[in-house]
């Protein structure tokens, strides 16, 4: 009689710790989707949920934005010139049912994706659109990854080109285009200052036509200028109208006197 009540209670503790182990707890951040003898049941959490013992199985799913690095790919651009390029895509599980039941492996499986995704869009443009337009190109890749992504219920948030490496012999016909460009519009700069300078001379040579008197107090001032320096010697040829004047003017000064 002992050793039957014993049984029991032995197969009672056994009930009751199969029926507590049944108990789980998703974080806020999780859900948990529940198959029942392999048949899709429901997504659970965040809290305490239960699960049948030996029927229900559960996949936890995290809803949290994930970063996905795609390694360094080789692709050809629309003039046919070879890029190795880095990726980073944001991603986010929006469907925890179809992230379980639609795809094997969600992470390996956008991957793939992005580096299909990678070549197709910078085939279309040329390695000036790739160094340049590297946001409106990153738009275009979360678009194509996105589309094929939704059915397995991830969702694309932000793709980004971390770093794109071009040949070096392409390298150096960059720098040189760069070059050329760049005395190109130093000579455009210089030319262009020449010309203003030759339209100020032209002004100032019309003025000094309607005004002689502003030559000679031109030719004043360059002779004040020069004086200014040490160890000068200037000597000043004056006009002969100058000389005349002067003379007249001495003389009419010393008949007043």
């Amino acid at each position: 009689m002992i050793e039957g009540d014993a049984t029991l209670t032995f197969l009672a503790l056994l009930l009751v710790l199969l029926v507590l182990s049944g108990f789980r707890i998703a974080n806020q951040y999780e859900r948990a989707v529940v198959l029942r003898l392999g048949k899709y049941q429901r997504t659970a959490g965040p809290g305490l949920y239960y699960l049948i013992p030996l029927v229900d199985r559960r996949w936890k799913v995290d809803l949290r934005t994930m970063t996905t690095e795609v390694g360094q790919q080789e692709a050809i651009t629309k003039d046919n010139v070879p890029v190795k390029i880095n990726a980073v895509i944001w991603r986010r599980i929006v469907n925890p049912q179809r992230a379980v039941i639609e795809v094997a492996n969600v992470g390996e499986s956008v991957i793939q994706v992005a580096v299909t995704a990678l070549r197709n869009v910078i085939g279309q443009h040329t390695l000036d659109d790739v160094l340049k337009e590297q946001e409106t190109i990153a738009q275009a890749l979360q678009t194509s990854i996105d589309r094929v992504t939704e059915p397995w219920g991830v969702k694309v948030e932000r793709v980004q080109m971390r770093n794109v490496e071009i040949p070096e012999s392409m390298q150096r016909a960059m720098a040189q285009e760069a070059e050329a460009l760049r005395e190109k519009r130093a000579r455009k700069i210089k030319a262009e200052a020449e010309v203003e300078a030759a339209a100020l001379l032209r002004q100032a040579a019309e003025i000094i036509m309607h005004s002689p008197a502003g030559l000679e107090l031109r030719r004043m001032q360059m002779i004040t200028e020069v004086g200014a320096e040490q160890n000068t010697m200037t000597i000043i040829m004056m006009p002969s109208e100058f000389v005349e004047m002067a003379r007249a003017f001495s003389v009419r000064k010393a008949d007043g006197a």
